[in-house]
């Protein structure tokens, strides 16, 4: 089953429980607030992330977070940008140093709803974190300011390298993808 189109963000393909409940909550956020896009701190907001794969799609390229001392995809802030593809492969960009990707597939791969952590600036706050599949074509990658390093992990090893649940769903739905973008 697929998701009804949502402006800005696109379709998903909802292929469990933790899909269609998490693509229902972001399809109500998107009706009943009109700032979802925006970066006010004082409200939750869509945000975007890619998870980019290496050139043989067997590793994802992870940040470890500078703020939040996380290993991480890649992404961040819309900041009024209602386009989240467009903005999951800026940040890309931005947080990688590679000089080429490209998007794998039209489909939102995942929604995670997670809570941010208060800071001395900002509340608690949700992040609606739409992600999106990338794969590296050219470059090579360099940590940005917002990172304290990137990390090659094979897909095969995600789960013994300190990720939590937000970033292990990439190991658990990309052979179904897999199998469907690469037919």
């Amino acid at each position: 089953m697929t998701g009804k189109r949502l402006p800005g963000i696109g379709q998903m393909r909802l292929r469990d429980a933790r899909d269609a409940e998490m693509w229902t909550r972001l399809s109500r956020f998107c009706a009943e607030e009109p700032g979802a896009f925006d970066r006010d701190p004082a409200r939750d907001h869509v945000t975007a992330s890619a998870f980019v794969l290496s050139p043989d799609l067997t590793s994802v390229l992870l940040t470890h977070h500078a703020r939040l001392n996380l290993w991480l995809q890649l992404g961040g802030h819309c900041d009024g940008i209602a386009d989240a593809p467009f903005v999951a492969a800026k940040e890309a960009y931005e947080e990688s140093g590679l000089r080429r990707i490209r998007q794998l597939g039209q489909e939102v791969f995942d929604v995670d709803i997670h809570q941010i952590p208060p800071s001395s600036r900002e509340p608690a706050h949700l992040h609606y974190d739409v992600r999106y599949l990338f794969v590296a074509e050219a470059g090579t990658a360099r940590a940005s300011v917002e990172s304290h390093a990137l990390a090659w992990v094979p897909l095969a090893d995600l789960a013994g390298f300190g990720v939590g649940d937000s970033v292990s769903v990439l190991h658990r739905k990309w052979p179904a993808w897999r199998a469907e973008v690469l037919q």
